[in-house]
């Protein structure tokens, strides 16, 4: 995650770390499908959105997705978010996926490997768009 922050840009980053489950395999030889990578990035970009703007958002579009290796059942995930900018009502937001431990099925069935060096299984940015808050809005949370 290299892009630079805006300084009006607040800090925001998350991260999550999921084991992913033979229910998640989508296709021939036990794969996970991309989607669902792209599902703990949506759930990063919700965090973020709640915690700068109190509100969930609306994720609008991923952009320069790109997956560099495949995830098995076993595979632990880390995934990771960082808010890069923000507008009045956008948010972007780099993401990535690494994977932590590797599953070893070939192995035994329940091997497995702690990875020395995480290895980067998916990139991404998200724009999410945050609700417009009005004066009405404004002048009801300061007085809360």
């Amino acid at each position: 995650m290299t892009a630079p922050q805006d300084e009006e840009t607040p800090a925001a980053d998350a991260s999550l770390r999921v084991r992913m489950s033979q229910a998640d395999a989508h296709y021939g030889g036990s794969l996970i499908d991309g989607a669902s990578i792209l599902r703990l990035f949506g759930d990063l970009v919700t965090e973020i959105t709640v915690r700068i703007d109190g509100d969930e958002g609306l994720l609008s579009e991923y952009a320069k997705v790109r997956f560099a290796a495949p995830v098995f059942p076993g595979d632990y995930i880390e995934a990771r978010a960082r808010l890069v900018h923000r507008t009045r009502l956008r948010r972007v937001v780099e993401l990535e996926a690494y994977k932590v431990v590797s599953a070893r099925p070939g192995a035994s069935p329940s091997a497995a490997e702690a990875l020395t060096s995480p290895q980067l299984v998916c990139s991404a940015t998200a724009t999410t768009v945050a609700p417009l808050v009005t004066g009405r809005r404004r002048a009801e949370e300061a007085a809360a």
